[in-house]
């Protein structure tokens, strides 16, 4: 596998954890929200990722491992968002009669969003971005090596 390839990888790597980092800002920043009917409440968001085989086309299977066909070496696979999904856990109802947005029966609505679970995910995300950008610095220095061996033959 080439050095670009690899820090294609990391890219789409980062940028995954880029969407998966927003998803849950935008989850802690709804957390305490209101509504008076469960339609219209917040409910949490997940994005999907999936490999990103976007030149199947052009791969072989060999042993279930994707290969390259012009060099025969393995080819690696970067992370595609397939899309963001609300949760389907129930949300949150809550008997507060004197609240502003109380429906007919005096409850309100809040998002089906943990903040310690969400928490969790953001550590977990911020953690995996920086071993995607830590990668990426690897390749990066590979890559210059080899540049500096080049020189030093001339």
């Amino acid at each position: 596998m080439s050095v670009f390839r690899i820090l294609d990888i990391a890219g789409s790597a980062m940028n995954a954890q880029s969407v998966r980092l927003n998803a849950t800002a935008s989850n802690l920043a709804n957390a305490e929200s209101v509504s008076s009917s469960v339609e219209g409440t917040y409910k949490a968001r997940r994005p999907l990722f999936s490999a990103a085989m976007d030149e199947a086309y052009r791969l072989q299977q060999s042993n279930g491992e994707p290969v390259d066909p012009a060099s025969g070496e393995p080819y690696g696979v970067g992370v595609s968002l397939k899309g963001i999904v609300e949760s389907d856990a129930p949300v949150i109802k809550e008997y507060s009669p004197n609240h502003p947005l109380a429906d007919r029966d005096g409850y309100v609505y809040r998002p089906n969003v943990n903040p310690v679970e969400e928490m969790a995910d953001m550590i977990s995300a911020n953690r995996s971005y920086q071993t995607a950008v830590t990668m990426a610095e690897s390749a990066k220095k590979m890559l210059l090596q080899t540049l500096r061996l080049g020189q030093a033959a001339t």
